[in-house]
């Protein structure tokens, strides 16, 4: 399996990581797979619950065995959930099993996102814009670490930001090393 057969999406939570994902598989013609869909549907309950009843570490458990599933399949473009790069082990199967696409939004735009979504358990807080800063700076330097591709989600649409995408993966698969590919 060639390591530019998979498309992997990071990013923190409301980047678009399963809207973009949905049309990159729609366009390359792959299967699609939502990592946080995958451990809902297995397990029968959303995450909020298995958060309330498992904790984070429980489901951070199951997401680190379905990623390692998800990343041996070839063909796949999968959107992570947005705290799956704290596991070393799900950032080194993301690594060397796909080409690594870094949605990054600002706190900021991504709090105008998500601000009114209740399936979000870690915003679930007095202040979700300061959850989203530090769950950030947290999150940021993994990202960045695994990362072949940065796209940055900004105000733009989702149209707008898979023409992007589409051009650096089109560069990418003529050949230019993944190392130019980060901003």
């Amino acid at each position: 399996m060639s390591k530019r057969d998979n498309l992997y999406l990071v990013g923190l939570m409301g980047a678009g990581k399963t809207t973009v994902g949905r049309l990159l598989a729609r366009h390359y013609g792959c299967s699609f797979y939502d990592s946080d869909h995958e451990i809902e549907s297995r397990t029968g309950v959303k995450i909020p619950v298995i958060f309330e009843i498992e904790g984070e570490s429980g489901f951070r458990k199951r997401e680190e065995a379905v990623i390692a599933e998800l990343t041996a399949l070839s063909g796949i473009v999968l959107a992570t959930g947005g705290g799956a790069v704290l596991s070393a082990v799900n950032r080194e199967n993301l690594r060397k099993n796909g080409v690594v696409i870094y949605l990054r939004g600002t706190p900021e735009h991504l709090h105008e996102r998500t601000r009114h979504d209740r399936n979000r358990p870690l915003l679930q807080t007095e202040n979700p814009l300061e959850k989203l800063r530090e769950l950030y700076r947290q999150r940021d330097p993994f990202y960045r670490e695994i990362a072949d591709i940065v796209v940055d989600t900004g105000r733009q649409g989702v149209s707008g930001m898979t023409r992007v995408l589409f051009g650096k993966l089109d560069l990418l698969r003529s050949g230019l090393p993944m190392s130019d590919m980060a901003d």
